[in-house]
């Protein structure tokens, strides 16, 4: 009788390389998220940080424009008004100038008297006598100065009106200057006496 050696069952297929591909396979998708998610937390941690820059930098420049704000808002702000009119030429008057504001001082004030009218071209704008105004005008105080016009007669006067453009300095920035435009002014020979006054409606 002739014996027959059986083999091993199993034991090609276990060292075959087909049955080794499936495990290496099942492998790799873990190895490959861990890089993934590593990016992805990094953005998210950079696009954080990248939001609470932009957050600062609004806030800062918010507090910014609301410290401007609140400055310009309590700038001081000059009211005039007319003494009478003196004898000889009705734009010969005492004009007064006070500081409106309850804050700050009206620092370095410079008027500048405008005439306008039909008669205004024979009327050019003259720089207001201030010699009386001190450099600085205190909250609620006032100073008076007069614009030096030709002498005129009561028509050319009554016929026109009048402006003053001042500039003075903006409060705690003093390098920096504020316009201001007021009138128009009519003479009102009514008024005893007649003075400059301020057209209803107008500033």
């Amino acid at each position: 009788m002739t014996s027959t050696k059986r083999k091993p069952a199993g034991r090609g297929k276990k060292n075959s390389p087909a049955a080794r591909v499936p495990r290496a396979g099942r492998r790799a998708p873990v190895a490959a998220e861990l890089p993934l998610q590593e990016g992805l937390v990094e953005m998210a941690t950079i696009g954080a940080q990248s939001f609470l820059w932009l957050a600062m930098l609004v806030a800062i420049v918010a507090g910014l424009a609301g410290a401007a704000f609140g400055i310009w808002s309590l700038r001081p702000l000059p009211a005039y008004w007319s003494e009478r009119v003196r004898a000889g030429s009705p734009l010969a008057a005492t004009f007064r100038v006070q500081n409106a504001s309850a804050w700050f001082p009206l620092s370095h004030l410079r008027i500048r008297c405008v005439l306008s009218g039909v008669d205004a071209p024979d009327m050019p704008p003259v720089d207001a006598d201030t010699s009386q105004i001190p450099a600085r005008i205190e909250p609620g105080t006032h100073a008076t100065f007069t614009c030096p016009f030709r002498a005129a007669d009561l028509d050319v006067a009554l016929r026109s009106e009048l402006y003053f453009r001042s500039e003075y300095d903006l409060p705690v920035l003093g390098a920096l200057r504020i316009s201001d435009n007021q009138g128009p002014f009519a003479l009102d020979t009514r008024a005893l006496p007649p003075r400059w006054t301020a057209k209803p409606g107008k500033d």
